[in-house]
């Protein structure tokens, strides 16, 4: 018999998704070792990823696009796809894509629903695509397992969901972010031209991320001396129209860095080197960076908004993504203060330390078991 993990998001690159799949299956190897099978679409064309070349692998051939659109039709048609994951016990489903399947328990793991909050922040036929369908894929699972305590309330007040079949287990920040040694933050700055100070966001380029509010909430500071750069390390995602062009006119222009996708082994010198995370989304399920900068021994400023303070706890301070003056306040008063930005240091590393992988797969294992009656 076989357990089934969804991993076609970590084979595409799906940034936050990745993470989460990857994370959890590694985790859960030592567990349930053969037990555990993974499911990708794309297969034979894509993946495995490094590591799980001889690992049990099932799936179809098709790409992403026409995958979801099966899975899609086959949830409103009740097409049951048992046949493609032989012996299946349990099938957990780690990104918004459900198959249906007539004989088999489900997990669905819910990151958001922050195309329900922000439509205006999602491209046309993939928010239409969600609003069909997430509905449908959330009453259908036979439970679902939410990143953080505000995609759980989301859950509820959107789709009427009970509570009982909300499962919180939150994410965590990988093993290999710890702080990093001063050769390892200096070679990262030579790699990608950091300068000695600055202010770091990271993540995929889209509006919720806020990043304009951020460039004109630095722009003082910049002035002030306090810093000499802000860097935006990640992809660009979709609707970046505003913010490039918000860039352009910005008279801060040059003193902002887009570095663009960073590989994962370069990522905790660079947020180590960082004199501050600023993390001014309006809206996150969870807020992975938080954790990987507190873990690397990076202060963090966040919004005060979503999961963000539930992930950041009290060793983060917070503002208001909706008001720059407020934003540039608070991320100044860490540039001046070193004492601050040493005790943020202290609590960061001691709350990162409070989430990990293990802990994540063992909630997980549990919830497998109590869905088979183990």
């Amino acid at each position: 018999m076989a357990i089934y993990v969804d991993v076609s998001s970590a084979v595409h690159g799906k940034a936050g998704l990745k993470r989460y799949a990857e994370s959890l299956v590694w985790a859960l190897r030592p567990l349930l070792g053969r037990r555990l099978r993974l499911f990708q679409n794309s297969l034979g064309r894509r993946g495995p990823f490094p590591g799980w070349e001889d690992w049990p692998t099932v799936g179809v051939p098709w790409g992403y696009k026409p995958w979801r659109t099966v899975v899609g039709l086959g949830q409103l048609l009740r097409w049951p796809l048992d046949r493609l994951v032989p012996e299946a016990e349990l099938f957990h489903a780690t990104e918004h894509l459900l198959p249906p399947f007539a004989h088999i328990p489900t997990v669905l793991t819910v990151h958001d629903l922050i195309f329900e909050r922000f439509p205006q922040y999602h491209l046309p036929l993939n928010y239409h695509y969600l609003r069909l369908t997430m509905p449908l894929y959330c009453r259908r699972a036979t439970a679902i397992i939410a990143i953080s305590e505000a995609t759980k309330a989301d859950l509820i007040a959107y789709y009427g969901l009970e509570a009982a079949k909300i499962t919180v287990i939150p994410e965590a920040a990988a093993e290999h972010f710890i702080p990093p040694r001063p050769e390892q933050i200096e070679a990262a700055r030579r790699r990608y031209g950091l300068p000695p100070r600055y202010i770091l966001a990271v993540g995929t380029v889209e509006p919720r991320k806020n990043l304009n509010r951020l460039v004109d909430a630095c722009g003082p500071l910049l002035d002030e001396g306090l810093l000499d750069a802000l860097v935006l390390v990640g992809s660009k995602g979709w609707l970046t129209e505003d913010f490039d062009r918000h860039l352009a006119a910005s008279p801060w222009r040059q003193k902002v860095l887009l570095a663009g996708f960073v590989a994962e082994e370069d990522l905790p010198a660079i947020y180590g080197g960082a004199l501050v995370l600023a993390q001014p989304s309006l809206y996150e399920g969870f807020g992975l960076p938080v954790l990987e900068a507190m873990a690397c021994g990076c202060p963090v400023c966040a919004s005060n908004v979503s999961s963000l303070p539930e992930v950041g706890g009290d060793a983060a301070l917070y503002f208001d993504p909706l008001d720059v003056l407020q934003m540039t306040a608070t991320l100044r008063r860490v540039l001046a203060e070193a004492s601050l930005r040493e005790e943020l240091r202290r609590r960061g590393v001691a709350r990162a330390a409070q989430f990990s992988w293990r802990r994540t797969a063992e909630e997980t294992l549990a919830l497998y078991r109590r869905l088979l009656g183990e």
